[in-house]
């Protein structure tokens, strides 16, 4: 019996992935379709490129991650995480997030970035360290949006400074749901370690 659900739950596994590649390629032809209908739409080949590498790198990190645990609020956790860094990164080489996508201050998210990466790395993608670090990673974004704001960094852009609130509140909310998964399933692994 316990095969047979291993079995189904496995085809729907497959399922699962080939749908999410699936959508990540539609993502892909999204902007060449929006090209044919509008002049706002101007990608050339490094953008479909750059685009392209974000979607696999995200993709192909959620899938070796994904495969560490069976744990469905390990691989939430991952998941929103990984959603969050995408939309990061696309938001602010797109249209920047302080002020234009020109604006150096803008770099200053690679630090939000690199303590998601270098606290995975310290806590070994184990559940509990990973809730420490996406709870840093949410400090981070908003010291990020504080020295901004102090710093003026983006005055003067239409939307300034309400855009940087509503985008620095997103991401922290982002980061923070992650975190929350990763407390849930360190909790989960809990009683398991103890019977062992």
């Amino acid at each position: 019996m316990a095969d047979v659900y291993e079995q189904g739950r496995g085809q729907r596994t497959q399922r699962l992935r080939i749908f999410a590649w699936a959508c990540a390629g539609a993502l892909m032809l999204l902007p060449l379709v929006a090209m044919q209908f509008t002049d706002e739409v101007k990608w050339d080949g490094a953008d479909f490129a750059f685009f392209g590498a974000l979607l696999a790198g995200v993709g192909g990190t959620y899938e070796l991650l994904a495969r560490k645990t069976r744990s469905a609020a390990y691989r939430a956790a991952v998941g929103v995480a990984l959603a969050g860094t995408f939309l990061l990164v696309w938001l602010n080489a797109a249209v920047g997030i302080i002020g234009s996508e020109d604006n150096d201050a803008n770099l200053m998210f690679g630090g939000v970035l690199a303590v998601g990466v270098i606290g995975a790395i310290l806590a070994r993608f184990h559940p509990a360290g990973m809730a420490r670090d996406l709870f840093a990673m949410a400090l981070a974004q908003v010291v990020v949006a504080l020295i901004a704001l102090i710093g003026g960094a983006g005055a003067g852009a239409p939307n300034w400074p309400g855009g940087l609130l509503v985008l620095t509140g997103f991401f922290a909310a982002l980061w923070l749901a992650s975190a929350l998964l990763f407390r849930r399933a360190a909790r989960e692994q809990k009683p398991t370690n103890a019977a062992a």
